[in-house]
């Protein structure tokens, strides 16, 4: 039984960590259940302003849906958990899978979400009730612990040993199968994110305006709400499943700004994973797993500072054999490290109990 926050095929922490690889697991005989939190009625309100009787709702019925689970759970060998079983109050629901059913459980995460944090439209009732320490008790509770990247393994490593590092990755054959086209249209610097995320793109504000002086480009920022700042390079486009691929296809350079704080040290570079297996090279900050995605000026360009942001960026738009030399060496780094192909058999084991 798969836990997870949000409804199948939505949120990309749910597609590109486990969801894709949902074929395979088929193909080796297993039966499983995707029980989501969120229905996709409330998921399509949950991060608007407001819309309290539709959010109110939407908990109430995740809420009944996990205490069905709990009815469903003797049916099941193995409780996959993404995140958490619900997104406020204490683990009961994860207790009672460990140590009451005492069911094989998998607790994968993909952020540092011990750490306070909350969308801005539902900021302060999120900090009120949410109780983020609850990662902690999950990491005991849990017979294996499935992390994104380092930071977040040496964190859950403090209460469980048994930590099992799986990337998110990419599925090189079936999504991310073509390259882009650097020469068909104008240049575009792209960011692909969510409201989580887009925040982050604020630090590059004063460095593109700078650029817009001196290059004729446009600045694709494909995202469910557009970016606050505003730019005449700006382009917001809308998230859309269906067209993902194409609107990325349109980007001649992928870039992910972070600041250098704790939160960030968790993220998992998925954004450059996506841009480079795309053939696209991606401009990163120095923060978390992205150097170690990223190799400087061989497939990408890793930035400390905004000074580094306007030179690395206009080096990319006014050199063109420098653009080809970077995006011709993207795609190989993913499908040997970060795709779901390379990274298949390490996933499955995490199924497989100790004897």
């Amino acid at each position: 039984m798969f836990i997870t926050p949000y409804p199948p095929g939505q949120a990309p922490s749910q597609r590109f960590r486990f969801e894709q690889y949902f074929p395979e697991l088929k193909k080796r005989g297993a039966e499983f259940l995707i029980s989501p939190f969120l229905d996709l009625k409330a998921f399509s309100v949950v991060y608007l302003k407001g819309r309290w009787v539709g959010k109110t709702l939407g908990f109430l019925r995740g809420f009944f849906r996990r205490t069905g689970d709990l009815f469903r759970l003797k049916k099941y060998d193995i409780i996959f958990i993404h995140r958490e079983a619900a997104p406020v109050g204490p683990p009961f629901f994860e207790w009672i899978v460990s140590r009451v059913f005492k069911k094989y459980m998998i607790y994968d995460f993909d952020d540092a979400i011990w750490l306070p944090n909350a969308s801005e439209n539902n900021g302060k009732l999120t900090m009120a009730l949410k109780q983020f320490d609850n990662v902690r008790a999950i990491c005991r509770y849990a017979d294996k612990i499935s992390v994104g990247n380092k930071f977040l393994g040496n964190y859950a490593k403090q209460f469980n040993a048994n930590v099992v590092y799986n990337p998110t990755t990419i599925d090189t054959d079936e999504h991310h199968n073509t390259t882009t086209d650097h020469s068909n249209h104008i240049f575009t610097i792209g960011w692909t994110g969510s409201h989580s995320t887009v925040q982050y793109l604020d630090e590059l504000v004063p460095v593109l305006r700078e650029l817009e002086k001196e290059f004729n480009f446009e600045l694709h920022v494909i995202c469910d709400v557009p970016p606050k700042f505003q730019l005449k390079s700006l382009k917001f486009i809308r998230w859309n499943k269906k067209r993902e691929i194409d609107d990325l296809l349109n980007f001649n350079v992928g870039i992910m700004p972070l600041r250098d704080e704790v939160w960030a040290k968790g993220k998992c570079g998925f954004k450059a994973l996506q841009y480079m297996a795309l053939g696209i090279p991606a401009v990163v900050s120095d923060v978390g797993v992205n150097a170690e995605i990223v190799d400087h000026d061989i497939n990408g360009c890793v930035c400390r500072t905004p000074e580094d942001w306007k030179f690395y960026l206009s080096k990319l738009m006014s050199d063109p054999e420098y653009l080809r030399k970077l995006g011709s060496r993207t795609r190989e780094k993913i499908v040997a490290n970060y795709s779901l192909q390379s990274n298949k058999e390490n996933f499955l084991n995490l199924f497989s109990k100790p004897s």
